[in-house]
């Protein structure tokens, strides 16, 4: 199965299928479906550390892209951990509103090609800019510099984005407690002021930077990996409508807030009209 792959990826490859089929079994085992969110801001770091070691953490571009895709992992990893995503019964809440559309044959065929099977491909494909990195290597230059640090603003700003969100539900909780008024019920200003998914903006552009470090390689804009970004986009486009649909249909004021803000670019609300 392996042997027709270039060297390189065997590892990366042989790690994608085990831990997509341990996802599946661990879903099936524990009814819970959020296995591969439990793994998805651990693996890119793991697929980026295979190139660096292979490189003998010789090739400065491999390490710098490394460097960061572990921050990244950090950062989320931290954020998913606070919102109990790791305890028992710490699985998104999409995946119940999912089964209850869905008959249960269904779901499980859903579940072994798409939420074991696609999504862990998409974590591969997402981070398989590194191979081009890996594979042309070259001095860093000034153009890995500026993507260095475009990365990393946008890692602030979804940083920033999901702090505001964390603190509105912290807030909105200890309302809901005491029995006191809430609002409209969702996070609407700071980031969310500007656009309604400010998390998600920052974190597919976050992935078109690692790509844009292959091209910087000297890769070229029409490589292979050019597929990741690409799928992780539509993902997101797909992901953003199943969370809005739940949260207008939770909110009445949500229609009104669609209207006024940016769906992902965070922009100026006035005159906006989606």
């Amino acid at each position: 199965m392996f042997t027709s792959l270039p060297a390189e990826l065997v590892l990366p490859v042989q790690l994608f299928v085990g831990i997509a089929a341990l996802c599946w079994l661990l879903s099936v085992i524990t009814r819970e479906y959020s296995w591969v969110d439990r793994t998805w801001s651990i693996m890119p770091g793991i697929y980026a550390y295979t190139f660096a070691a292979r490189a003998d953490f010789a090739d400065m571009r491999v390490n710098l892209v490394t460097a960061l895709i572990i921050l990244w992992c950090i950062r989320l990893t931290l954020n998913y951990a606070r919102k109990g995503g790791f305890a028992p019964g710490g699985e998104d809440y999409r995946w119940a509103v999912l089964r209850s559309r869905m008959p249960p044959w269904a779901f499980q065929v859903f579940n072994v090609f798409f939420i074991a099977g696609y999504q862990h491909l998409l974590v591969f494909l997402m981070t398989l800019p590194i191979w081009q990195v890996w594979a042309n290597p070259a001095p860093l230059g000034t153009l890995d510099m500026v993507l260095a640090a475009v990365f990393l603003l946008l890692l602030a700003g979804e940083t920033l984005a999901d702090q505001q969100q964390w603190n509105y539900h912290q807030w909105k909780k200890g309302r809901t407690a005491a029995g006191e008024p809430v609002g409209n019920g969702f996070v609407e200003t700071g980031l969310w002021a500007y656009s309604r998914h400010p998390n998600f903006f920052c974190e597919q552009a976050i992935w078109w930077v690692v790509y844009a470090f292959a091209v910087s390689s000297g890769a070229g804009w029409w490589n292979v990996t050019l597929v990741g970004p690409v799928l992780l986009t539509l993902l997101f486009h797909g992901s953003t409508n199943f969370t809005e649909e739940i949260t207008a249909g939770k909110y009445p004021a949500y229609a009104t807030y669609r209207q006024r803000v940016s769906r992902l670019l965070p922009w100026s609300p006035r005159g906006q009209q989606q």
